[in-house]
């Protein structure tokens, strides 16, 4: 009866132990699962963790294969082995459950889900309350089929609403094509992204369209970025371990994350070149209104480069590549209220303040104000600084100068990091609050990267181990007619001089071009060293374009004499007094011109004042139309232009005003 009671204690211990070796093998599995993901990091450490994890599976079974045979019956041996078990259990599940939050939250990054939205947009005395009241319309949509807000949307609400029966859909390269249509009434109804008010607020003649315009129906759509675009899905595929190029894109939004489709105006750009080898960096920060080619728009015509920001990610990376020449292999979308967060998880940064600055909070609920000099800056300041540029006397190039400042102080920062919390909370900021091409691996394989920066500090005596190379887009503002939007808008001409040296140093950074040695070099103890900025000048060229001017007023033979100058043909028709009317617009740019320009007449020579147009030596002293008033107020001279470098126009929310000049200041 005993030797019964003590095979049946038996037989259920090798039952308990049997059961607990396979949990601890599934633990085991799941641990040596999550270790391989972790591909390029540690790889000698990680195989060894491995071989030793796997040993001692092998050991358990056959110390569990031993009892089950009887040859080990003594049960405080069992015991021992079931706690060993479970310890080693416990170990597996810790080391493969922290990998797997970790990856799990760097997978995050790369957003694959994004939910878009479309809104039918009327004007606000539209009698239209919703949708069944639309009927014998003419709706605009955007005529690119991969564009979910612009198309993809509007086509499955036209075709769920039976739209087509009884209104007229017609299809427009562009979205400003579409608001200028509504506004004058051409269109009845567009479709627009539903974040369309800071969009186009930001513009004079658009600035009060939360009021001038009303939505009658809005929709939202969950995608795959893989469906509408390949570029914001998959980088280049090159390894980190060679120089790249990653585009930053701010974006300037009051909601949590960029869960939704992060759509701005590209206000923030910055192109960086980064190699790993030597540790440098070069940092341009593209100004808003640079007038350059857009590549999404039919025939590639120049425009604001913010505005390829309103067809998407693609539509901006190709318009930078295009322009400077460089493939950009990786891009990231940040979300300025997330620079916040990160700020703050790192513990503030130590920055040089140029000047004394103030501007909404990340909430845009109350002012926040930062002083000049050294300062320890939270989120809330670190925003003021990369988000401020109307009082900057360089405007907008100077708001990017201040960006490079803030990512400088945020790398030494970070390299004081050593707090498991504090790198989870930094992880997690991230997460939520930046969308990448990087692929998972791509972006684990940066801890190489760190390792190494930290490693040379630990040897180095230097304070910033990682050099950053400012660069500096110039150019001269410029004021000139845009067909789409039918309005003259400031546009930046980038200097053509300046952009060859910027792309010159960043081949250099990609070791795409031989690295120019510096042979001599002169400084005086009694001058304060600057640091040289690439793409800064002087150059002696300007690079502005021939605009036609605004004819009105003047004779007959001032405005042959004008356009005999310039290669312009006119005819003339009306009259023998002076000039009533042109039929093109004034500050469109002549090389755009076709054939010859009609200038009316009035029908006497006795007007008023001749505006005498043989004093003029370029187009560009010409006056802007009087649609734009508060653009022509502080038209500089043109004999400053060489001189003084007026800066990009404001910022999202404000009006496009000509802005201040200035030179930069390093």
């Amino acid at each position: 009866m005993k030797e019964t009671k003590q095979k049946k204690k038996n037989r259920v211990s090798r039952i308990v132990i049997t059961f607990i070796l396979v949990l601890t093998l599934i633990a085991s599995l799941f641990a040596i699962y999550n270790i391989f993901l972790l591909e390029s990091i540690e790889d000698l450490i990680r195989y060894i963790v491995i071989i030793i994890f796997i040993i001692i599976d092998l050991l358990l079974i056959l110390r569990v294969r031993k009892i089950q045979k009887g040859k080990i019956k003594k049960e405080s041996k069992h015991i021992l082995l079931i706690i060993f078990m479970i310890f080693y259990m416990f170990i597996n599940v810790v080391i493969g459950g922290i990998i797997f939050y970790l990856y799990g939250t760097v997978s995050g990054i790369n957003k694959k889900w994004v939910t878009y939205s479309s809104s039918l947009v009327v004007m606000s005395d539209n009698e239209a309350k919703d949708i069944e009241d639309i009927k014998d319309y003419t709706i605009g949509i955007l005529d690119d089929k991969k564009s979910p807000e612009g198309y993809i949307i509007p086509q499955e609400v036209i075709k769920k609403n039976n739209l087509k029966e009884d209104n007229a859909i017609e299809k427009f390269d562009t979205y400003t094509e579409m608001l200028s249509g509504l506004y004058s009434g051409e269109l009845d109804a567009i479709f627009l992204s539903s974040d369309y008010v800071s969009l186009y607020s930001s513009i004079e003649d658009y600035e009060h369209i939360n009021n001038d315009t009303r939505v009658i129906l809005k929709e939202e759509k969950k995608m795959l970025k893989s469906s509408t675009s390949k570029r914001e899905t998959g980088s280049t595929g090159k390894s980190v371990k060679e120089p790249f190029t990653i585009l930053l894109m701010g974006i300037d939004s009051t909601d949590e994350g960029l869960s939704k489709n992060a759509v701005a105006n590209g206000d923030s750009l910055l192109l960086i070149t980064f190699n790993p080898k030597t540790l440098n960096v070069t940092m341009l920060s593209i100004p808003r209104d640079s007038y350059v080619p857009i590549s999404c728009f039919t025939g590639k015509y120049e425009n604001k480069i913010t505005h390829a920001a309103w067809h998407g990610t693609d539509c901006m990376m190709a318009t930078i590549e295009d322009y400077f020449g460089i493939r950009i292999d990786y891009y990231a979308k940040v979300n300025f209220k997330g620079l916040v967060h990160l700020v703050d998880a790192i513990g503030g940064i130590d920055v040089e303040v140029p000047a004394d600055l103030c501007t909404d909070d990340s909430s845009r609920g109350q002012q926040v104000c930062i002083k000049e000099g050294y300062q320890h800056l939270d989120g809330e300041g670190a925003l003021v600084l990369s988000r401020n540029r109307k009082q900057l006397a360089n405007g907008d190039l100077g708001r990017g100068q201040n960006q490079q400042l803030v990512i400088q102080a945020m790398l030494n920062k970070m390299k004081t990091i050593t707090s498991i919390s504090q790198f989870t909370d930094i992880l997690n900021t991230v997460s939520n609050n930046l969308d990448t091409n990087l692929s998972t691996q791509q972006i684990l394989s940066f801890y190489n990267i760190g390792k190494d920066i930290l490693a040379r500090s630990l040897s180095s005596d230097e304070s910033n181990i990682v050099s950053i190379q400012q660069l500096f887009l110039q150019g001269d503002g410029q004021m000139i007619y845009d067909e789409n939007m039918r309005m003259v808008l400031w546009n930046y001409i980038p200097n053509k001089d300046s952009k060859k040296e910027i792309i010159s140093a960043m081949r250099q950074n990609l070791e795409l071009e031989e690295h120019e040695v510096i042979k001599e070099f002169s400084f005086s103890i009694n001058e304060p060293y600057e640091k040289e900025i690439i793409g800064y000048g002087p150059y002696k060229t300007s690079y502005k374009y021939d605009l036609l001017p605004d004819f009105t007023g003047d004779s007959k033979q001032a405005a042959s004499s004008w356009a005999s100058r310039n290669g312009l043909r006119v005819t003339f028709n009306g009259g023998n007094g002076y000039v009533i009317k042109q039929s093109q617009p004034a500050n469109k740019r002549i090389d755009k011109i076709s054939g010859s320009v009609v200038l009316t007449l009035g029908g006497s020579s006795n007007s008023t004042t001749d505006k005498d147009k043989n004093s003029n030596t370029s187009s560009n002293t010409t006056k802007p139309p009087t649609s734009n008033k508060d653009d022509n107020e502080d038209l500089k001279d043109n004999d400053e232009e060489d001189k003084i470098k007026p800066s990009p126009s404001p910022d999202e929310g404000e009006k496009e005003e000509e802005p201040s000049t200035g030179i930069p200041t390093e």
